[in-house]
C-alpha cells in the first residue's frame, strides 16, 4: 500500500427543510439541516490535476444523521456532470502522454485513499 500525505481544511453548508423523521417510540417532527460539502483531491506533485467530490446528508439540530449514508459522488472534470466513481470522471475524453499517466495516478490514489467517505465529508482538500 502506498503512503499517502494529505493536506486538509473543511466547510459545509447548510439548508433548513422541516422533515417526519421516525423516532423508536413513534413519528415525530423534526428540523432537518440538508448539509452539503464540496472538496478536491489533487495530486501532491501536480496540484492541476484534480477531481471534486461532493457528500450530501441530512442531519437534525442535534446533529444526528437522518439519513442512512451519505450521499457520495463526484464531478466529471470536464462536464461538472455526476460521476460514482472518479475513474468516471474520466470518461469521454482523455490526454495523451503524461498527461493521462498523472490523471491515472489521481484516480488510483483516490480509490486506495483510506476513509474516503468520511474525508469527502468533512474535508476540502486533499493532497494524495
Amino acid at each position: 500500500m502506498k503512503n499517502i500525505e494529505a493536506s486538509v481544511g473543511a466547510v459545509s453548508t447548510q439548508e433548513k427543510k422541516s422533515v417526519a423523521a421516525v423516532a423508536e417510540e413513534g413519528i415525530e417532527e423534526e428540523e432537518c439541516h440538508q448539509m452539503r460539502n464540496e472538496m478536491v483531491f489533487f495530486l501532491k506533485e501536480a496540484p492541476e490535476y484534480r477531481i471534486s467530490a461532493v457528500a450530501e446528508w441530512c442531519e437534525n439540530s442535534r446533529g444526528d444523521i437522518l439519513t442512512a449514508e451519505p450521499d457520495i459522488y463526484f464531478l466529471h472534470v470536464r462536464t461538472g456532470q455526476r460521476c460514482e466513481s472518479a475513474w468516471g470522471c474520466l470518461i469521454g475524453w482523455s490526454e495523451p502522454g503524461e498527461g493521462q499517466e498523472k490523471w491515472d495516478t489521481l484516480c488510483e490514489r483516490i480509490e486506495e485513499f483510506e476513509n474516503l467517505e468520511q474525508t469527502i465529508c468533512n474535508e476540502k482538500s486533499v493532497e494524495v
